[in-house]
């Protein structure tokens, strides 16, 4: 039976045990769904390889919409803590998410919405919503059909507002854990539903090569798939993850274990460079065997390699002159995925001026302990002060902030970066020695950084910030408006409740401080700028988050030049 059989026999099922629920106007093979999987281990790129999937199909001309669905029972992402599950990444309608929707946005240079992101906190919340609303009818409310029904309303809904050719759908978790057993039956039993012809499973998985060894093994790997198999889930292309390339011998082995046939047995080993990926995997033909599942190999033929070709060389760098090196000064160093929106932002800075950039962490709680700040920012051509929440670190943060102002060093602040510039030249400009945010010290003498006036009145930590993508108002004739084209508003992101308190804004500005950008209509200040120094600039928003390879974000290409200079 084709999947149109199969979903009208269940449709016209009464008082049976199905529960799928079928929005308004949906039709059966409009869109097809690319459900991508991962076993063995956790970690291994399923996001990468998912979003390069995305741009292959995006390239021969489809429309692709990503979206994932993460296990934890969080309703989104914003409490979750950076340094066990990195950056909460903000989408432009407010929604915190996690940071593979970041790398979605970046490749297919697209914004993406709370859609996109779908986690079992919100899928259970939903549920319960409906259960007291007696949306389902009296009935016991099960995993069931109930859970795996409103997942698989999910997909369907996002076919029908996106109007995509293809969905692509990332499976948070590894194959095996309890948490996430539910996402993969419901979307068995979408395939099971639309028709194999319309659902095309992708199994990520990785090649172990232990060092005591020195050679690869698939063992692993092969049990990870089996028991996707398990569950009745079928994968049509296997996409084996290496440290180096996957040997055929491994291959032979994958394909005979899982039934999988050998042209569709994928191998992807590290890369320098995440953007040569859609190239490599369009080599492989990664995107031709998917298509053939769903039978739109014919429909949408490849235009050969060129556009992506020009993408890769557009999103390299050659290495011109020394390497500088970039000092990132945060509390959650122990990571690179808390801030990977930073450092991607820099890449796409290094693909502009065709030049390498290091980084180095600075762990602002060791200077608190005692470490000297000379020593900490030696033979750094710049830094960062990215964002954060809590107190621990601080006092760090501060001193590298007044080390730079004072030495001349180029300084980017990224929304709290912003708040502690401010109480650094509040305290050793203004004069206001006993300075600081209300985040830091509730009774604090001189609040130069309060609450959001809009905050005060709500309690508890999530939901309650400025979030999304808000207009900002560019002050003319600075260098915040010099280094955006002129424009006079541009759109960036926040993720904050702290803020510039008004009642400090005409001392900063007779110390030379200059507000360059602002809310519109209101006295937020959301730029700041000292003219006189090499390059000091902060801002309340995350320029990071809305950075593209081939567009890097403005105010981190100004510091990268004068870090340069």
């Amino acid at each position: 039976m084709k999947g149109k059989d199969i979903l009208n026999e269940i449709i016209s099922t009464s008082g049976g045990e199905f529960y799928t629920p079928i929005p308004d106007g949906y039709k059966l093979g409009k869109t097809k769904y690319v459900i991508v999987t991962g076993s063995v281990m956790s970690g291994i790129g399923k996001g990468t390889i998912s979003s390069s999937l995305c741009k292959c199909l995006q390239d021969r001309g489809l429309k692709v919409e990503p979206t994932k669905l993460e296990a934890y029972l969080n309703v989104d992402a914003g409490t979750l803590n950076p340094f066990r599950h990195g950056e909460v990444f903000v989408l432009d309608d407010g929604y915190e998410t996690d940071l593979d929707l970041g790398t979605y946005e970046r490749m297919l240079d697209k914004n993406l919405t709370k859609d996109n992101f779908v986690t079992s906190g919100r899928i259970y919340q939903t549920l319960i919503e409906k259960e007291r609303a007696g949306k389902y009818l009296g009935r016991d409310v099960q995993f069931i059909p109930h859970v795996t029904g409103e997942i698989k309303s999910i997909v369907r809904n996002l076919a029908i507002k996106s109007k995509a050719d293809v969905v692509v759908i990332e499976i948070g978790g590894t194959v095996g854990d309890y948490e996430n057993m539910f996402a993969l039956e419901a979307l068995r039993e979408l395939q099971y539903e639309e028709g194999h012809e319309n659902v095309c499973f992708v199994n990520v998985t990785y090649i172990m090569q232990p060092s005591s060894l020195g050679e690869q093994k698939s063992k692993a790997a092969q049990l990870g798939i089996k028991r996707l198999i398990g569950m009745g889930i079928q994968p049509d292309v296997i996409v084996c993850r290496s440290e180096s390339p996957v040997r055929a011998s491994i291959k032979d082995k994958i394909s005979l274990n899982t039934n999988v046939p050998l042209n569709r047995v994928i191998g992807v080993h590290d890369v320098s460079n995440i953007y040569s990926l859609p190239l490599a995997l369009r080599e492989h033909e990664f995107g031709e065997r998917v298509l053939e599942t769903l039978e739109l190999e014919k429909k949408f033929k490849t235009n050969g390699n060129t556009a992506l070709k020009k993408w890769v060389k557009e999103t390299s760098y050659f290495g011109k002159g020394k390497p500088l090196v970039i000092g990132i000064a945060g509390k959650y160093t122990g990571s690179s995925d808390t801030y990977i929106s930073i450092l991607k932002a820099l890449e796409h800075c290094s693909f502009a001026i065709d030049r390498k950039l290091n980084f180095k962490w600075v762990e602002t709680t060791e200077i608190e302990k005692g470490k000297s700040v000379e020593s900490e920012l030696k033979g750094l051509d710049g830094v960062i002060v990215p964002g954060g929440f809590g107190k621990r670190g601080i006092e760090g943060k501060i001193a590298v902030a007044k080390y730079c102002r004072e030495n001349n060093i180029p300084y980017l602040g990224l929304c709290l970066g912003f708040q502690i510039a401010l109480i650094d030249i509040a305290r050793n400009v203004v004069g206001l020695k006993e300075a600081n945010s209300t985040e830091f010290d509730p009774k604090a003498k001189d609040p130069v950084i309060d609450i959001l006036p809009e905050q005060k009145k709500i309690h508890g930590l999530g939901g309650n910030m400025r979030l999304g993508g808000k207009d900002v108002e560019v002050k003319p004739r600075t260098i915040a408006a010099k280094i955006h084209n002129n424009a006079k508003k541009i759109r960036r992101r926040f993720r904050h409740r702290f803020e510039c308190n008004p009642e400090y804004i005409e001392r900063f500005e007779k110390a030379g401080v200059v507000f360059s950008g602002k809310a519109p209509g209101e006295q937020i200040m959301q730029i700041l700028e000292l003219p006189k120094h090499k390059f000091l600039m902060a801002s309340q928003f995350h320029p990071e988050f809305t950075s593209r390879p081939l567009h890097a974000d403005e105010m981190f290409l100004a510091f990268v030049k004068a870090c340069e200079k």
